[in-house]
């Protein structure tokens, strides 16, 4: 069997008071909807490195598992290589440049953003944490897949056009 996972960490808006730093670290089952998520104050390959962890030991055995991220620098570091290579059933797949909407997991952090970040006022990180771990916890209840809804001609029409454009605008 394949799991999909989409991998992700969350980011916040322009207008967003800070009251300090997080991030939200989340993979998703893309065929069930099943997420594992975590908070990590800093955003480095260790962190990285321990979220890894946490899903390899969250997924059964015997799955091979599609890892869907960016191209973030702390996805590439050597020791995230060499976690990589020990364990084989991981297979990497980056996004393109702008292509974040490939990543299913993407439109969970904009549901996220949209029900809990944005409607909350969070006085401290620990309560931002909660917030969305609280609603994490609460979907993965009754999980429920992201489907496409855009048609395939649709999507394939835009790619095509923004090729065309990066390619214009390269000469």
């Amino acid at each position: 069997m394949v799991r999909i996972l989409g991998y992700a960490y969350g980011t916040q808006s322009h207008d967003y008071e800070r009251h300090g730093v997080t991030s939200l670290f989340a993979a998703m089952d893309v065929a069930s909807g099943v997420t594992i998520g975590s908070c990590y104050r800093r955003h480095r390959h260790q962190e990285f490195l321990r979220f890894l962890n946490e899903i390899d030991l969250n997924l059964p055995a015997g799955f091979d598992v599609h890892l869907i991220m960016d191209n973030y620098g702390t996805h590439k570091v050597a020791k995230v290589r060499n976690w990589l290579a020990r364990h084989p059933r991981y297979q990497v797949h980056f996004t393109p440049t702008s292509g974040s909407w490939l990543n299913l997991v993407e439109r969970l952090f904009a549901e996220i953003t949209e029900r809990c970040v944005r409607r909350g006022s969070h006085t401290a990180v620990r309560v931002l944490e909660k917030a969305m771990l609280d609603y994490l916890n609460q979907r993965h209840q009754h999980p429920k897949p992201f489907t496409w809804t855009a048609d395939a001609d649709l999507i394939l029409g835009k790619v095509e056009r923004l090729s065309k454009r990066i390619s214009h605008s390269a000469h």
